[in-house]
């Protein structure tokens, strides 16, 4: 099995869920970036963009083989969906890595000429692209198509309780993991109730399933991801040495994964390490999220490049809003808060984010800006689901405490 990311914040369990992915569909959840006006370099010399890839990156063949499959079947085989969904999972697996929608595009265009054909990869793929731009109820529908072609198609069930999990559906989601149980999918079984037990206020469980989970897989990416996770619940637990060895293991096995980075520079950030982020991210520009946490530490240290690193940031979420893509309005609401000092903003930015995305991340930032704004009632959903889930991180609940005292 493999698995890969999304800095694509419906992210985390979702990255699991694209490794599996990936390989089912062969074997039968960024981020926006600036629109800027064309223009033509002075120099040839002149260097235009920077691409964080490894030397031994393998991309540029893998998808040169992939096009040339689909381009042959197009000749041979025009009906077949199998060459262009492979062709598609690869893009969205770069999509995910890189923090690069432009891939997702590129997918998009290479599934469109299929939009007849029933096939329950085909469907996944749909469903994959919709939830990335938070059509979460077109992506439920596609995946549910997927299960009507094929009730056994695991991967399905896996994105329904992901996307189950965003939209704070713990029932749902619970049911999905109950499928998965039944498939027989133990590792993917294992996320998905460790991330439910989590987010309903039971980490010590969620840390049980996610190791059952570790040992149901030997894939790195696999792995990545659940060491990922359980750093979080760690840190959420108020353990931050194991959550640090949690990450480390995470990052020991050497793959580029967007998730993996934010988090890690999350935890880090909080650790007051700034100079372990600047290090860690300058190489990431590319990545609005990953930029925005490389602003942050640079702030904090006062260093020269915070400036052009915020400017950046600013007009990058403005074309986004020129485009109506709202896919990642948490990180703009701690763009507002932390890095131009507009709580008013932030909150509103945060509010209309918890009201689509319902992850712990977009959480905090709503109680953070509600806090640094006096406006309780702004975060009056985000303290509900504390009650009803049970979530136990203290950050949280501390916050919440805070804003008990602005307005009961």
């Amino acid at each position: 099995m493999k698995f890969c990311l999304q800095v694509n914040y419906l992210g985390n369990w979702l990255v699991f869920v694209k490794r599996w992915a990936l390989t089912s569909c062969l074997c039968l959840g960024a981020l926006p970036l600036a629109l800027a006006a064309s223009r033509i370099p002075a120099q040839a010399s002149e260097v235009l963009e920077r691409l964080p890839m490894r030397p031994t990156d393998t991309s540029a063949r893998e998808l040169a083989a992939l096009r040339a499959e689909v381009n042959q079947s197009a000749a041979s085989r025009p009906t077949d969906p199998l060459p262009a969904t492979r062709l598609a999972e690869r893009y969205f697996e770069l999509a995910l890595e890189r923090g690069d929608p432009r891939y997702v595009g590129y997918a998009d265009a290479v599934v469109r000429p299929f939009s007849n054909t029933d096939s329950a990869p085909l469907w996944a793929v749909r469903g994959q692209l919709q939830q990335y731009r938070h059509g979460f109820e077109p992506a439920l529908a596609a995946f549910d198509a997927a299960l009507q072609v094929d009730p056994q198609f695991a991967t399905a069930h896996a994105w329904r309780g992901a996307i189950y999990l965003v939209q704070a559906d713990y029932p749902a989601a619970l049911g999905e993991c109950a499928a998965l149980q039944r498939l027989g999918r133990a590792a993917l079984a294992g996320g998905c109730l460790g991330l439910h037990s989590a987010y309903t206020g039971h980490l010590k469980t969620a840390l049980v399933h996610l190791q059952q989970a570790l040992e149901a897989t030997q894939d790195p990416g696999n792995r990545l991801w659940i060491w990922t996770r359980m750093g979080e619940v760690y840190a959420w637990q108020g353990k931050p040495a194991a959550a640090e060895q949690a990450y480390r293991q995470a990052l020991a096995l050497g793959l580029d994964d967007g998730y993996l980075l934010a988090a890690w520079s999350d935890f880090l950030l909080d650790q007051k390490r700034f100079a372990e982020v600047v290090k860690l991210l300058e190489k990431w520009e590319s990545s609005d999220g990953l930029l925005l946490r490389l602003a942050l530490a640079e702030t904090q240290l006062g260093l020269p490049k915070a400036a052009t690193h915020t400017q950046a940031l600013q007009d990058r979420f403005a074309a986004a809003k020129q485009r109506n893509d709202t896919t990642h309005r948490a990180e703009e609401a701690r763009f507002w808060l932390n890095l131009k000092s507009d709580a008013a903003q932030s909150v509103a930015t945060a509010a209309a984010n918890y009201g689509v995305q319902r992850e712990p991340r977009d959480a905090r930032i709503l109680l953070e800006s509600a806090v640094a704004a006096r406006n309780a009632q702004a975060a009056q959903p985000v303290r509900d689901w504390l009650k009803s889930s049970g979530f136990e991180d203290a950050k949280l609940r501390g916050l919440a405490q805070s804003l008990a005292v602005v307005a009961p």
